[in-house]
């Protein structure tokens, strides 16, 4: 039986607890904060998607970098092993559209008391307010940690699963970077993922809180498409965001550090432009002594009309039997790829995931162990790896927190 320290008491670092007590050892975890699992309380929204329920190696799909390094790791413990462990420990689960997974109770708070019971059931210490300082070896190999109150507590193993720096409010503050660095680890540089992104126009402005359902979103440099996908927006007082905007964001993100980008919108992504067209048509034909600005009512949703009307070029004032066929050309152009140009990404207080961390290179991915440090695992948001919405990312963080607990030995 070896001693087990857990520094960090999120997803990743309770699944690494449960896995190293499964697997024999004395266990502590060593929280920061006042709670266990207080990012977990925030995510979805409050309602916590704890998994996605696709075929499990869909789930590579969903990763854009480092995927191959997850492989040991999702089929240790997969997402229906994760469905299977919250139905066992009486926490029913949903499915909802897009395979997302939530606990029947639409509460986060449900996920982390089941897994709190897990840990006692599983003897886990459990130690809140208490901040590790520094990470002690010797010889290459782990000793134990220093906390902030000077105290040093041996240990055979250590895992860290500190998160990552986005919401530092929940106590994601960049620390385990720090440490893995001191112990001789490359950190490739960490930064906000799955975060809103700004927009040029002030026209976005106009919008602010309109959300968008069923569009289709394209972003391009150049003639070249980077992303496009279909899905759920919002406009807000400094750009987009929303479920589709995230989701973009992590795979434009080291473009758009460097330049602007071109999105357009497909507002009516159902509708080909000739058929778009002849709606347009038969709307006009019902107000056709009505002026333009007050006949697209049916068409477009009311904070987006003026923006329209004023990006398509017509008199808002002119009469519907006035408008060309060239006029109507342009508006079915707008609606069909509304432009906007992305400048930039927002900042870790508004990122659900920090893209970045240690190096994969430097961590053994059957195990999660260092390849530097002995008894040192690494689990979690803290590894250079992220995932698109939908769940990928808490399903990364129990698989690798259950492998990294699992694989110590004696």
């Amino acid at each position: 039986m070896s001693n087990v320290i857990v520094i960090g008491g999120g997803a990743a670092g309770m699944f690494a607890a449960l896995g190293a007590a499964e697997a024999g050892h004395r266990v502590t975890i060593l929280e920061q904060n006042e709670k266990l699992g207080k990012k977990i309380y925030i995510t979805g929204k409050g309602r916590c998607n704890l998994t996605n329920a696709c075929d499990t190696e869909e789930i590579f799909a969903h990763v854009p970098r480092n995927a191959k390094f997850l492989y040991s790791a999702i089929y240790t413990y997969d997402n229906f092993r994760v469905m299977d462990f919250f139905e066992a420990n009486g926490m029913p689960v949903k499915t909802e559209r897009g395979n997302r997974v939530f606990p029947v109770s639409d509460h986060s708070s449900d996920v982390i008391s089941t897994l709190q019971k897990a840990l006692e059931k599983a003897g886990v210490e459990v130690l809140l307010h208490t901040k590790v300082t520094e990470i002690l070896s010797k010889d290459g190999k782990i000793t134990g940690v220093r906390l902030k109150n000077g105290e040093k507590r041996t240990a055979d193993a250590i895992i860290l699963a500190t998160g990552g720096k986005s919401y530092s409010s929940t106590g994601s503050t960049g620390d385990g970077f720090v440490f893995a660095e001191q112990l001789g680890h490359k950190i490739e540089e960490p930064v906000p993922s799955l975060v809103p992104m700004t927009v040029l126009e002030d026209y976005c402005m106009q919008m602010q809180g309109l959300s968008l359902r069923n569009v289709q979103a394209t972003i391009r440099e150049g003639g070249k498409v980077f992303f496009e996908e279909f899905g759920e927006m919002l406009f807000t007082h400094f750009g987009v965001s929303g479920p589709l905007m995230l989701s973009a964001s992590s795979v434009v993100n080291d473009r758009l550090r460097k330049k602007n980008l071109s999105l357009t919108i497909d507002l009516k992504p159902a509708l080909s432009e000739e058929q778009l067209d002849a709606r347009i048509l038969r709307d006009f034909e019902e107000n056709k002594n009505r002026q333009f600005k007050n006949s697209v009512k049916g068409l477009l949703p009311a904070k987006m009309i003026p923006v329209v009307i004023s990006l398509s070029g017509i008199d808002p004032e002119k009469k519907i039997n006035g408008i060309t066929k060239q006029e109507r050309k342009k508006l079915v152009e707008c609606i069909k790829a509304f432009p906007l140009t992305l400048t930039g990404l927002r900042g870790f207080n508004e990122a659900i995931i920090t893209r970045g961390g240690v190096s994969v290179k430097q961590v053994d991915p059957s195990t999660m162990e260092s390849k530097l440090v002995k008894g040192l695992y690494f689990a979690g948001e803290i590894l250079d790896v992220d995932a698109y919405t939908g769940g990928f990312n808490l399903q990364i963080a129990w698989s690798t927190g259950y492998l990294a607990g699992s694989s110590i030995t004696e």
